[in-house]
C-alpha cells in the first residue's frame, strides 16, 4: 500500500510539473488525472459552433502511469499544433491508439507534434525570432522532403524511412549534416531508436570544402568593396568583412561603440540567431577605412531592410545581403567574408575558444568549420619552437 501511495504521489508531481512547463510555454492546454487514466483539459472548438472555443475534456485513453503520461504530453503538444493550425477535429480523436507508440499516429500528425513541441521549448521561446529561422532552415527543408518520399511508400515514419532521406543527401555536404540533426530531434520526439552510427552516417561536414577553397585576402576584400556602388550596401560590406557577422547580424546590431572615442567593440544583439555576444574588430584599422563611424551616428546609413521580426525573419533579412552580392556581381558570398575573419583571429594567435564567442557558436563548431587552419596554425607553432630549441 504504501508504495502504490509513494507511486500516485510521484505522478501528481509529475503532472504538477508537466503543467506548468506547459504554462510557461504559453500553452492553455492541461493535461489531469480521472481515475486511472489520463485526459486532456483546456480550451477546444465547440462540436456544435467549431469556431467558438470552451473548456472541455479530450479523452486520451492512456493509463494514469509514467509512460501514459509522457504519452499524453506529447499528444497534448498535437492537439496544441492543430489548434494553432486550425487544424483539429474531434472526429481524429474520438478512437486514439492505446499504444504509446508513436508509430501508430499517422505522419502529419506526428509532424504537427514535432512542431509544436518545438516552439513550446522554453529555451526557444526566449528567442522567437531565431526559433522561426532555426525551424525555417534547419528543419522544414528536410521534413518536407521527408513528407515527399513517404508519399511513395509504404508504412508510416520509421528508421528506414528517416535512412532513406538522409542518403538523399550527397555525402560530406551540409545539407546531409543539417539533415542528421533534424531527424535525430524527430526521431527523439517519436521514440525511435536510430541506428548507432547514425552520427556516422551524417558525419563530414565541417565546411570542409570551404576549408580548402580560396577565401579573399585581406587585399582582395579592399578591392572587392569598388564594386559596390551603393553608400548604404558598401557599409554592409564593411561592417561584416570588419567584424565577421553572420548576414542578417550587420542590421541587428548595437553600433554605438563606432563612434569617435568609442572602443569599436559591437554588440550583437539577443535577437539575433544565437543570441547576444561581443565582437572585436579585426582588423581594427578597418573600421575607418570603411567609415563605419557613420553608423554610430544613424541607423538610416543602412539598406533601408524591414527587421521587423512580427513581419519578416532573420532568414529573410539575410536573403536580401545575399541577393546584393549576386547584383553587384562579387565573386564571393557573404559567408566567405565570415570565413576569412574567422581565419584572421587563427593566424593571428586568437584563442578558439574567445573567436568562437565571437562569431556566436560553440568551440566544438568553431574547431570543426576552421580544422584545417586551426590543424596549420599548431604545427607551425610546435615547428617554429622546435626549431628554436634546436637554434639555442
Amino acid at each position: 500500500m504504501p508504495a502504490a501511495v509513494s507511486t500516485t504521489d510521484a505522478l501528481s508531481r509529475q503532472l504538477v510539473q508537466s503543467n506548468a512547463m506547459l504554462a510557461a510555454a504559453g500553452i492553455r492546454l492541461r493535461l489531469e488525472r480521472r481515475g486511472r487514466t489520463l485526459n486532456l483539459r483546456g480550451p477546444l472548438p465547440r462540436r456544435d459552433a467549431p469556431d467558438e472555443l470552451r473548456v472541455q475534456r479530450l479523452s486520451l485513453g492512456l493509463a494514469a502511469d509514467a509512460d501514459g503520461l509522457k504519452e499524453a504530453h506529447r499528444r497534448l503538444l498535437q492537439v496544441h499544433g492543430q489548434l494553432e493550425q486550425q487544424r483539429f477535429n474531434w472526429q481524429d480523436w474520438s478512437e486514439r491508439p492505446s499504444s504509446s507508440n508513436s508509430s501508430a499516429l499517422g505522419l502529419e500528425q506526428q509532424l504537427s507534434s514535432f512542431e509544436a513541441a518545438f516552439f513550446s521549448d522554453p529555451r526557444r521561446q526566449r528567442q522567437p525570432a531565431g526559433s522561426r529561422t532555426t525551424w525555417s532552415s534547419a528543419y522544414l527543408p528536410y521534413l518536407r522532403r521527408l513528407q515527399r518520399l513517404a508519399a511513395g511508400r509504404q508504412g508510416g515514419l520509421d528508421v528506414p524511412l528517416l535512412l532513406a532521406v538522409l542518403d538523399s543527401y550527397e555525402l560530406a555536404s551540409r545539407s546531409r549534416q543539417q539533415c542528421t540533426t533534424a531527424l535525430g530531434a524527430l526521431a527523439r520526439h517519436c521514440g525511435l531508436t536510430l541506428p548507432d552510427d547514425w552520427s556516422e552516417r551524417g558525419s563530414g561536414y565541417g565546411l570542409h570544402r570551404a576549408q580548402f577553397r580560396q577565401l579573399p585576402s585581406d587585399s582582395e576584400i579592399l578591392a572587392l568593396l569598388e564594386l559596390i556602388p551603393n553608400r548604404h550596401w558598401r557599409l554592409v560590406f564593411g561592417l561584416m568583412a570588419t567584424y565577421g557577422l553572420r548576414n542578417h547580424e550587420a542590421f541587428f546590431c548595437d553600433l554605438s561603440s563606432l563612434a569617435p572615442g568609442g572602443d569599436r567593440v559591437i554588440r550583437v544583439l539577443p535577437t539575433s540567431k544565437t543570441g547576444e555576444h561581443q565582437v572585436w574588430p579585426f582588423q581594427p584599422d578597418w573600421v575607418d577605412h570603411f567609415g563605419l563611424a557613420e553608423l554610430a551616428a544613424s541607423r538610416s546609413a543602412l539598406p533601408a531592410v524591414s527587421t521587423d521580426l512580427r513581419r519578416t525573419t532573420l532568414q529573410q533579412v539575410g536573403r536580401r545581403v545575399a541577393e546584393q552580392f549576386k547584383r553587384y556581381q562579387l565573386p564571393i558570398t557573404p559567408y566567405d567574408l565570415r570565413h576569412a575573419w574567422a581565419v584572421r583571429t587563427i593566424h593571428i594567435g586568437l584563442p578558439d575558444t574567445v573567436a568562437a564567442r565571437m562569431m556566436g557558436h560553440s568551440v566544438a563548431i568553431h574547431t570543426r568549420t576552421y580544422h584545417h587552419w586551426i590543424t596549420r596554425r599548431d604545427q607551425q607553432q610546435a615547428v617554429d619552437a622546435a626549431l628554436a630549441r634546436l637554434a639555442s
